[in-house]
């Protein structure tokens, strides 16, 4: 499903060339729960960034189910995020000023659904999230666990294929944790593909094959 060949990501700081990524190649399978453990700086994010289109590589390739991806323009880049990729972002990335139910209703609204499907469609989500309570909550009113959940159906609400997630747990207490890590679970054994990363080895543990990113490498 996803073929990552040499990808390398270089950035410019201060003058001076940081090297983020050197020369990874990854394959990961259709339905495959895949953690990405490394310390700080090691270039987890960046990968997963790379992987899912949002940054472009400096050198290399990423095809997913056969795509190119930075062989798109950005604009065809973008339609095949939208209708393939959901992401998780460590700080949830929800919009303040909306609703819950608003905040999932985002990707839908870009997808094109008419407003009742976008309503009905969030709703079912928040609901089996155990968010049904909650729909008129804006951000700022919801706890950092629930916050989490609504982030995650966004990221559920146009049925995709993958879920990256980016340091899922890395606000979360101990509880939450373990409830956000056996909901990832829960959508991979539905078919999901699931990439996480994170810095906590024992979150990595749960997934079915853990890598580790050192320096931009992928080592053994």
């Amino acid at each position: 499903m996803i073929k990552i060949e040499n990808l390398s990501k270089k950035y410019n700081s201060k003058g001076n060339s940081v090297v983020a990524l050197n020369g990874v190649s990854l394959s990961i399978e259709k339905g495959e729960f895949i953690s990405i453990v490394g310390p700080s700086g090691s270039g987890k994010t960046t990968l997963l960034l790379c992987m899912g289109g949002l940054i472009h590589p400096s050198a290399g390739k990423v095809n997913i189910d056969g795509a190119s991806i930075y062989d798109l323009n950005v604009k065809e880049r973008a339609i095949f995020r939208l209708r393939n990729l959901g992401f998780v972002f460590q700080t949830f990335n929800l919009i303040p000023y909306l609703t819950a139910l608003e905040n999932v209703q985002i990707p839908l609204s870009l997808a094109g659904n008419t407003n009742g499907n976008q309503t009905e469609r969030a709703t079912e989500l928040l609901e089996k999230l155990g968010l049904g309570d909650r729909l008129n909550h804006k951000p700022r009113e919801l706890s950092i666990g629930q916050q989490q959940r609504v982030a995650i159906a966004r990221a559920l609400a146009n049925n995709p294929k993958i879920i990256m997630a980016d340091e899922p747990t890395g606000n979360l207490d101990p509880n939450t944790t373990n409830e956000t890590v056996a909901y990832l679970n829960l959508l991979n054994q539905t078919g999901i593909t699931v990439i996480m990363v994170t810095h906590n080895p024992g979150v990595a543990e749960r997934a079915q094959r853990m890598l580790s990113l050192v320096e931009g490498r992928l080592t053994d």
